[in-house]
């Protein structure tokens, strides 16, 4: 019966010790979703861009375009999320350029045209590199914007930290990836796994710039009780829009009075 009893209890746990070894190795794979080197440039939508090959400060190369908007007011640098390439965020470009703004879309290295090995500072040091590179042309905090979507929320809000900016604005962007991958997982020890923790929740507190949280109610990956909580950690100027959609599908660009709160939110900070 001993032996019975060791085998029905110590298969088990030896096969759940497997999967959490096997989680611990892959877990890359579930946070990152590169896509392929585009084959879309803005141009498609009508606008003036340079390409970009940029540096990161641990030697990554960065691939990254400048769309010029008619009558620039600013520079809004767009941070997409975990999935695609910033031919996928065109939209995104359209949308800042007609409010006014040049707009930067950059791939995080492995995505895209960007190389190097991904990493979760890594994704910080691309960003940086985009920020280094407006610095290098003249172009000052007070005219930089940085958006953030989901993922690029939490890289939206380390540049944030990192380097003064006029205003941050995220979208549909979770407290930190363990609380996620706890919710989707919840039979994993996530917590204890993870190794890229992406932990908004823990930074929004120290922040010292305006901030607007845009999240959806019908986001079922990411809860909108994400978004009311990083609203409510921020310590200074800070708005809340709700949206609309699926996390893959909503978002501001879906109404015209989404993206002229977004205007709003920009105006009234920029420059200050």
């Amino acid at each position: 019966m001993r032996r019975v009893l060791i085998w029905f209890l110590g298969v088990p746990i030896a096969l759940y010790l497997v999967l959490c070894a096997v989680v611990w190795v892959v877990q890359d794979r579930l946070v990152w979703y590169p896509g392929p080197p585009p084959t879309r440039t803005p141009a498609e939508i009508g606008a003036a861009f340079e390409d970009w090959q940029l540096t990161a400060r641990d030697g990554a190369t960065v691939h990254a375009w400048r769309v010029r908007a008619d009558a620039s007011r600013g520079v809004v640098v767009v941070c997409h999320g975990n999935a695609g390439s910033i031919q996928d965020r065109l939209e995104h470009a359209r949308a800042f350029r007609g409010l006014g703004y040049d707009v930067v879309l950059f791939d995080y290295r492995g995505y895209g045209r960007s190389r190097g090995d991904l990493t979760e500072e890594g994704t910080y040091l691309d960003g940086e590199a985009v920020l280094d590179r407006l610095a290098a042309e003249g172009v000052t905090p007070s005219s930089i914007a940085i958006y953030g979507e989901s993922l690029g929320g939490a890289v939206a809000i380390e540049l944030a930290r990192r380097r003064p900016v006029f205003a941050l604005i995220v979208e549909d962007t979770f407290t930190s990836l363990p609380d996620v991958g706890a919710r989707v997982y919840p039979w994993l020890p996530v917590r204890l796994l993870t190794r890229n923790r992406y932990a908004s929740i823990e930074k929004v507190p120290g922040l010292r710039v305006p901030l607007l949280v845009a999240h959806s109610p019908d986001d079922s990956l990411v809860p909108f009780e994400h978004g009311e909580r990083l609203h409510a950690a921020h310590p200074g100027p800070r708005e809340f829009l709700r949206t609309a959609g699926g996390h893959n599908g909503g978002g501001f660009l879906q109404r015209r009075e989404w993206v002229d709160r977004v205007a709003q939110f920009l105006e009234r900070h920029r420059g200050g």
